[in-house]
């Protein structure tokens, strides 16, 4: 793999990153926020660093030959350690609990990475290399033991996050399953990576030479592994988002009839809100509901609760489950309301009888049903039709 293999991820990984630092900054408290800026800064970094020319830049920099290479492993270390603290604090429990769980792992991981340095300063690597460290001095005192330690420690992160994700997987559903079913995915890609370079490594410890897999096979499959596994983290949020928003347009839209037949309610000079078209859907949503609200109370005077009871037993009598027969019922009487408010322009109803208050205690779903029944159910057109006719006849 040449720079751009690497560095094409590190910049995507940047970008992500990017996108998560506005939300980061007004809830650093966040533990699932801050894990999920940690993974990403730490791929980004390790993609950033373990590519040749960086390895070489740096080895130049540092005046230390082969300097990148515990950096290199420290960092891979770090993202293996910040992969499982993701899980833990997405998987969510009781909060305690799930601070010791990711404290434990943090400083497991940290020790692994004190290590890692202690062992490259004891060791002897004065010959650079750029692709082929790991089988180049895997026989070598010291630096032998850091390269075995970083290929445990990454394993074991790989081994446990296919098992958790794995198990999490058949507990849910949705979105969340899909993103967990993908990381296990990556995951076995980074096993992969871990398999070639093991399989290397233990190959110079016995005399042979399968310098290749370390070398030309092993580099690709962490960086699909750690592709994979970034989307499989991004797919349950983004998409939890746009079924959310699609979610919110469609009851925005199934408002509509209901909105529509009580802005004839509302008194004559009376401002309506005018929503940028930008505006998110929740709010259009929330508005739409509001105005439907105010076009109930000023309807208030002008509800025939007789006429309601009486179709709501028709609908009850008819089959109609009591959800569908209560919507049936109140969609009548609104309409029969709207009607009624048409023919007294100067109000003069408004104040001279008790007042009926339409029963909502379902929120929007008693809206989204009453909005149906408006255009679907044949009581309701009937009453429409039967409240119409003393306005077309002659005044």
């Amino acid at each position: 793999m040449n720079g751009q293999d690497y560095y094409i991820p590190a910049a995507a990984m940047a970008v992500a990153l990017a996108f998560k630092l506005p939300a980061l900054r007004h809830s650093w408290r966040d533990p699932l926020l801050r894990s999920v800026c940690a993974l990403v800064l730490l791929a980004g970094a390790v993609f950033t660093f373990a590519a040749p020319p960086t390895i070489g830049a740096v080895n130049r920099w540092s005046g230390i030959a082969n300097f990148s290479a515990p950096l290199v492993y420290c960092l891979i270390t770090a993202f293996s350690a910040s992969c499982l603290v993701l899980v833990v604090n997405w998987r969510g429990g009781p909060p305690e609990k799930t601070r010791r769980v990711s404290r434990m792992w943090i400083t497991v991981y940290a020790v692994v990475v004190v290590c890692l340095v202690v062992l490259f300063a004891l060791g002897d690597a004065s010959v650079e290399r750029l692709r082929d460290l790991d089988t180049y001095y895997a026989n070598t005192p010291y630096i032998r033991e850091m390269i075995a330690l970083y290929l445990a420690a990454h394993c074991v992160a790989a081994v446990v996050m296919v098992s958790l994700c794995w198990r999490w997987s058949l507990q849910v559903r949705g979105w969340l399953r899909v993103g967990l079913m993908i990381i296990v995915a990556g995951y076995v890609f980074n096993l992969g990576y871990d398999a070639t370079k093991i399989t290397s490594v233990v190959a110079r410890w016995t005399g042979h030479d399968l310098d290749f897999l370390s070398t030309f096979v092993a580099p690709p499959l962490a960086s699909l592994g750690a592709l994979v596994s970034a989307i499989g983290f991004v797919v349950p949020l983004v998409c939890q988002r746009l079924s959310d928003n699609w979610q919110s347009w469609t009851t925005y839209r199934r408002l509509g009839a209901l909105w529509q037949e009580v802005q004839i309610s509302a008194p004559e000079g009376t401002p309506s809100v005018q929503m940028s078209w930008w505006s998110a859907a929740e709010l259009r949503v929330i508005q739409r509901e509001s105005d439907i609200h105010d076009g109930f109370l000023h309807l208030g005077p002008y509800f025939d609760r007789a006429l309601r009871d009486g179709v709501h037993a028709r609908a009850t009598a008819d089959g109609a489950d009591e959800d569908t027969a209560r919507a049936v019922a109140d969609a009548a009487m609104v309409t029969a309301a709207v009607r009624a408010r048409s023919e007294d322009p100067e109000g003069a109803v408004i104040g001279s009888g008790e007042e009926t208050v339409l029963d909502t205690a379902d929120g929007p779903r008693d809206l989204l049903r009453i909005s149906h029944a408006l255009r679907h159910a044949p009581m309701v057109q009937a009453v429409r039709q039967q409240t119409a006719l003393p306005a077309a006849g002659p005044a």
